[in-house]
């Protein structure tokens, strides 16, 4: 009862006005996202409304946004090309199925891998697409554009040296929104994007052929958007935990991302996933609960469809100022003074998710590009920690090996060149016990090791595995069988 307390009504009223400014922002969006999947701007619109109600009660973080999104859309392009809405529709809820999945094999907790570098180049890359979004409303514009948006920015910043009461970006919209309805200016409103629906979603069942002909068509989107989806919902997760100083549950998440993706499917809705710019405009206008995202789909659908003739007189220039600010608010500026601070191989990494992100426009390129150079920065860091230490005994008849770190697959041969098996002497002991044997790499070296000596008439003794090392060793190598030798060249 405490955490239904908690996330639903402990900031009531700045949840209602930060879920107003979101549903503002959200139109022009849902419609520009569903123009470019190649679908009507009320398909854009309903996903946008259902996902966001649907996720504000199934979803694992209070607080975020999800809809329509960009890096969905431009997923659905060829399959509404070659095969039509209906088929959309069919891959939107089997979406929601392969995401339910995904969250029931907890495939959230895959974002332990993720590292604090990746993370902010997404975050960076994220912010720089946001800002490039908006330049088509800037380019080819008469000078009453710029003026709208520089005092629609003016109001956003100027505001709340006055007052915080009311979100400045919704102040922006009112007061633009009115100026330009009563000087009568003729600029690019959001009844130029396209016409908005004049009915409610109903419920519906993508008319499709139920067999295996329309699943080989739809599972191979419906694959990508799942992992698109996620990708950006997990991500989008871990930055509002960070503004919020509060977890989130990302298994539910995932989970949530599904069943809100079902739900969208059978009204006539598009796939979506969750909306970093979104999500900070309410973090920002002061929403923090669930209360927030539902009152954000809610007002949407009640503006597009009730109150339309007044929302499409909003102008663009006033939505393009609160995306501006969203986009400057979004990238860590931080970033860029640490360059120099940071190690080499994590700057490496935020920029190469940058530039990878915003060149490919992809922003599951980007994270996986980050994600792969973290893993092999990582490897070789670890691999060069390895050390082999020896003295003689015996009167230099015995000499004593000590191994000192991680063997594996990126230290294996430092591993085997770090003996000298032309030393002529009658034994060799190999102390591991300060080391680990981690894969199969790590036992084939300590192999070639082994028959190295053995080929010189050395007598070897290994000692000190540790249990998890000796099982993989008792298991895999091949030094101590009659064949070993052959064996080994087909190791």
């Amino acid at each position: 009862m405490d955490s239904i307390k908690q996330d639903w009504f402990s900031n009531v009223r700045n949840d209602l006005l930060a879920g107003l400014v979101v549903a503002l922002a959200l139109i022009p969006e849902a419609i520009a996202f569903s123009i470019i999947a190649g679908v009507d701007p009320k398909i854009g619109l309903y996903a946008s409304f259902c996902i966001a109600v649907v996720i504000a009660f199934a979803g694992g973080r209070p607080g975020m946004i999800s809809a329509a999104t960009a890096a969905m859309a431009v997923v659905m392009v060829t399959l509404v090309k070659e095969h039509g809405l209906q088929y959309l529709l069919a891959a939107t809820v089997l979406t929601g199925v392969l995401q339910i999945i995904a969250g029931w094999v907890r495939l959230g907790v895959l974002m332990r891998f993720v590292s604090k570098s990746v993370v902010t180049g997404f975050v960076n890359a994220l912010a720089i697409l946001i800002f490039m979004a908006q330049l088509p409303e800037l380019t080819n514009v008469t000078w009453h554009v710029y003026a709208m948006t520089a005092a629609g920015l003016g109001i956003i910043y100027g505001l709340p040296y006055l007052t915080k009461a009311v979100p400045s970006p919704l102040i922006a919209i009112v007061v633009l929104t009115i100026f330009s309805m009563l000087v009568g200016l003729d600029i690019r409103t959001v009844g130029d994007m396209g016409e908005l629906p004049d009915s409610l979603p109903v419920f519906l069942i993508p008319d499709v052929p139920f067999n295996f002909e329309t699943l080989q068509i739809i599972l191979p989107y419906s694959l990508t958007l799942m992992m698109v989806g996620l990708l950006e919902s997990m991500m989008t997760a871990t930055i509002v935990d960070d503004l919020t100083d509060t977890k989130s549950n990302k298994n539910r998440e995932c989970v949530g991302q599904g069943v809100a993706n079902i739900a969208s499917g059978f009204i006539g809705g598009m796939a979506g996933c969750a909306m970093i710019g979104q999500s900070v405009i309410n973090i920002k206008s002061g929403g923090r609960g669930r209360l927030s995202t539902l009152s954000a789909g809610i007002f949407l659908l009640i503006m597009v469809v009730f109150l339309g003739d007044w929302v499409s007189q909003i102008p663009m220039a006033a939505l393009v100022a609160v995306m501006i600010m969203v986009s400057i608010g979004t990238f860590s500026w931080g970033s860029l003074r640490s360059l120099k601070d940071h190690p080499k191989s994590s700057s490496v990494v935020m920029v190469a998710t940058v530039l990878v992100t915003v060149l490919t426009h992809d922003l599951a390129m980007g994270v996986l590009t980050g994600v792969l150079l973290s893993g092999v920065f990582f490897a070789a860091k670890v691999g060069t920690i390895l050390t082999v230490e020896s003295v003689s005994e015996d009167e230099g008849r015995t000499r004593n090996y000590v191994v000192l770190g991680q063997v594996f697959f990126a230290s294996a041969d430092q591993f085997v060149d770090a003996f000298d098996y032309k030393e002529v002497i009658e034994r060799v002991r190999i102390d591991v016990s300060r080391s680990h044997f981690w894969d199969i790499t790590a036992v084939t070296a300590l192999d070639k090791v082994v028959l190295k000596f053995r080929r010189e008439g050395t007598e070897v003794e290994v000692l000190g595995l540790n249990e998890a090392s000796a099982t993989m060793v008792d298991k895999f190598a091949v030094h101590d069988k009659s064949d070993g030798r052959d064996m080994l060249v087909g190791h």
